[in-house]
């Protein structure tokens, strides 16, 4: 299969990876982080989520952070709604799209939202239902679909039965997480398959942390089966508050870098992304993990 020529970026950096840091981020901000990669030409951006402030306490300015942004056309706002309550929450600021999600693993899931696979879909039923009639998109976040922390390695078969389920209750596309990073690429491409017995590739986007470092391998194999929506994060945030040791996403900079290089068009501008990920890394007060922003941020000192 040729490899698709346009790739579209889901930047998950503003929750996926800011809500597992200990220190506040003030939601001012978290809007000119999502400004900055608008600026960039991110034309897709998981923006927060509506949980409990008990249980994630950075997400807790979720409507201040929404309220300030300034909407670019053409710009696909996500956020993450864990129940009908906060798709309630979320309704009034306006998204583009809600995320649900639900793991390949029933230990995950027991862990994480101490329900059965089944159960948590069931759960989602009517958030999608009410998102759908009220014209807003729904996209369904597959954790552990090659590996999970408690259970090891997951079978494709796990991975086809949450698929269905999704498809079942109306989620419109689904993205195929490797929670953990440790996905190396012929289990991804099976994870895919198994995904694709309910799903067209172009409504399947890959979703690949680097713990063990093989994210870019791993997207240039779902890439060669003509996966063309990926999901990764700014200067490489994030991890998994529920899987102990796995680091944050693959940095979009790195994506980016890897994608023009074979000639993919992505729209966004590589030096403003980069500038992006600078932005967040001071605040935070540490260096960018993306190995192609500190090379390109030596050769502007050089």
């Amino acid at each position: 299969m040729p490899l698709p020529t346009h790739v579209r970026i889901i930047d998950v950096g503003p929750r996926d990876g800011l809500q597992n840091e200990k220190q506040a981020v003030p939601a001012a901000v978290k809007i000119e982080l999502v400004q900055r990669l608008q600026d960039a030409g991110l034309r897709e951006i998981e923006v927060t989520s509506y949980v409990s402030p008990k249980w994630v306490p950075q997400m807790a300015d979720n409507h201040q952070v929404m309220a300030g942004l300034t909407r670019q056309p053409g710009v696909r706002l996500s956020v993450l709604t864990p129940n009908l309550q906060g798709w309630e929450a979320a309704r009034p600021d306006r998204p583009d799209e809600i995320v649900v999600f639900g793991a390949a693993s029933e230990a995950f899931s027991q862990k994480n939202i101490n329900c059965s696979i089944a159960e948590s879909i069931e759960r989602f039923a009517p958030v999608v239902q009410a998102a759908r009639a009220a014209g807003i998109a729904v996209r369904g976040a597959m954790s552990c679909t090659v590996g999970c922390p408690y259970e090891g390695a997951i079978a494709p078969e796990r991975v086809a039965y949450l698929a269905g389920l999704m498809k079942g209750i109306g989620v419109q596309r689904v993205d195929v997480a490797d929670t953990i990073g440790v996905g190396t690429p012929l289990a991804v491409q099976r994870a895919i398959e198994a995904a694709q017995q309910h799903y067209a590739i172009e409504h399947i986007s890959g979703h690949f942390h680097d713990t063990y470092g093989q994210a870019l391998a791993n997207t240039l194999a779902a890439l060669q089966m003509g996966v063309s929506n990926f999901q990764s994060s700014v200067a490489g945030l994030g991890g998994c508050p529920y899987a102990k040791g796995a680091t944050g996403n693959v940095a979009s900079e790195d994506l980016v870098f890897m994608l023009h290089g074979m000639g993919i068009d992505t729209g966004i501008d590589l030096d403003r992304l980069v500038d992006a990920g600078v932005f967040i890394s001071d605040f935070l007060g540490r260096p960018t993990p993306s190995r192609v922003a500190r090379a390109l941020l030596n050769r502007r000192q050089g």
